[in-house]
């Protein structure tokens, strides 16, 4: 064998692993909740506010913001059905709460212009819902007296999905 071949056989090798290599980085796979799972969370959330005397609406997203489940109470108000989307899209989106994204986007923060945003709520209610490492989605809640209260809901919601999503 000349070292000519040897050196064509090599490159040819080297070329074929680059290709593998790039066929496998060409795609990634995700994780996702379950329509039932998140339907799970938007209830324990609902149920929490219910138990704390508020009629709320609650929204799931998955982790492109997309509305999996809206789930909204006798009572809440006509608004929430906009605001608690908005709020699980805000919180999956920016990967933050919206509590805490209403704390970083104030006026004079470097952040502030994220609210001029038509779908960005920077105010508390909206949570990332996380497992493994990896982001899953959002959820949202709305009507509760202010976003502390709403924030509790969300929580409740995200602690009666902990065990089935942890991976």
């Amino acid at each position: 064998m000349s070292f000519r071949t040897v050196l064509r056989t090599a490159a040819a090798l080297i070329a074929s692993a680059v290709v593998t290599v790039s066929a496998q980085d060409a795609t990634f796979s995700t994780k996702s909740l379950t329509p039932e799972t998140a339907l799970t969370a938007a209830k324990a959330a609902l149920e929490q506010c219910r138990k704390d005397g508020y009629q709320v609406t609650v929204a799931v997203v998955d982790r492109a913001g997309l509305v999996q489940v809206l789930l909204r109470d006798r009572f809440a108000g006509a608004h929430t059905v906009d605001i608690a989307p908005n709020k699980a899209w805000t919180a999956v989106s920016f990967r933050i709460s919206t509590a805490a994204l209403g704390v970083e986007t104030q006026a004079g923060k470097p952040m502030s212009a994220i609210r001029s945003h038509p779908k960005v709520f920077a105010a508390g209610g909206g949570q990332v819902i996380e497992a493994g490492g990896s982001t899953l989605g959002g959820i949202g809640v709305s009507g509760a007296p202010g976003g502390e209260a709403d924030d509790v809901c969300a929580k409740a919601g995200i602690k009666a999905i902990a065990d089935a999503i942890e991976f």
